[in-house]
């Protein structure tokens, strides 16, 4: 074997040592040990949910994880490495009895996961992080917890396309009076709105409302409410002044 042959498996064996110490260190929660083996321009590839992807957001579900589990073990089950790269099948053995996770309350169980872990090396620190594995009874849990957030989300972002549509495109100018409007929903998008309606005699009707409620319906039932209002001004006029 020639010297850099011999060079290039001293570094895949360093880089799989560091992958097993790091690993460790996760089932330790031991947070120091993680900063001093990751970059600091880390990357988390695979996200839980509401995690962020940098070294900080790694480390807080790292904590999330072990403030749920005790007696954690893992069992380097097999490594690869080649290039700046190292495959890690781990088996993890804990038991959940400290705390909730991803909605399922502390079951007092042992439960066993298989995970494979992808770590891209780089000077010495962990640079990047892929994870694939079954967690096990949880796995369905987060499944849907993914879902739900993808049809809130989505749902969200109907809601406020409906919202944005019903307001005013421009804000009118009656003699004397100078109007400035804002909406912002308490929330991401509700039934909050306000109109405009051109009435007889230059006056102008100014339409202010809430629906109960959040998200699409209440989306739902402003636009109703304002198109109402709209037929209702043309087939019948404004009300008598004093009517209410």
């Amino acid at each position: 074997m020639g010297k850099e042959e011999e060079a290039a498996v001293s570094s895949e064996e360093k880089n799989k040592a560091l992958a097993r110490r790091f690993l460790e260190a996760t089932a330790r929660d031991d947070l120091d040990a993680m900063d001093e083996m990751t970059a600091s321009e880390f990357v988390d590839r695979s996200l839980l949910p509401g995690q962020e992807p940098d070294r900080e957001g790694y480390k807080r579900s790292v904590a999330v994880m072990d403030a749920s589990f005790s007696h954690q073990r893992v069992t380097i089950e097999d490594q690869i490495a080649e290039g700046d790269k190292v495959l890690t099948r781990v088996t993890h053995r804990v038991i959940h009895d400290q705390g909730e996770f991803l909605g399922m309350a502390p079951t007092g169980e042992d439960w066993t996961f298989t995970t494979m872990y992808v770590h891209r090396i780089a000077g010495g620190k962990i640079v990047e992080e892929w994870t694939e594995g079954d967690l096990g009874p949880f796995q369905e849990r987060l499944n849907e917890e993914m879902r739900e957030r993808e049809r809130v989300e989505q749902e969200m972002r109907v809601a406020r396309t409906i919202q944005q549509a019903n307001l005013p495109k421009e804000v009118p100018t009656p003699e004397g009076w100078q109007l400035g409007l804002i909406c912002q929903p308490a929330r991401e998008v509700g039934g909050d709105f306000y109109d405009f309606h051109y009435l007889s005699e230059g006056r102008v009707g100014l339409v202010v409302g809430d629906a109960t409620g959040k998200g699409v319906p209440a989306a739902l039932v402003t636009t109703g409410v304002c198109a109402f209002l709209g037929a209702w001004l043309q087939l019948r006029g404004p009300p008598p002044q004093g009517e209410y």
